[in-house]
């Protein structure tokens, strides 16, 4: 039996994406995208206009450390701290 339910994409001020069922307003804190279908055609839209998953808070305190340290991509290097030697 395949699913007739129609979703919509909602998205927060996190700019975070999730499905909704079309025939219920989104919960509070959430606002409605503007994109309909089936699930498979909502996760591949979502797919497509959220390439990055990380809220919005986080994209912008990397993009600032980025900017106050020069490094390119925002993210630091943790290699050391995950190095044994970062236990000694």
């Amino acid at each position: 039996m395949s699913d007739a339910t129609v979703y919509q994409v909602v998205v927060n001020d996190e700019e975070q994406h999730a499905l909704w069922p079309a025939r219920t307003a989104p919960p509070a804190g959430w606002r409605v995208e503007g994109f309909q279908g089936t699930e498979e055609a909502c996760m591949a839209h979502v797919d497509r206009v959220w390439p990055d998953i990380r809220p919005l808070s986080l994209r912008r305190r990397l993009a600032e450390s980025a900017a106050g340290t020069g490094q390119a991509s925002g993210l630091a290097d943790d290699s050391a701290a995950s190095s044994p030697e970062a236990d000694r």
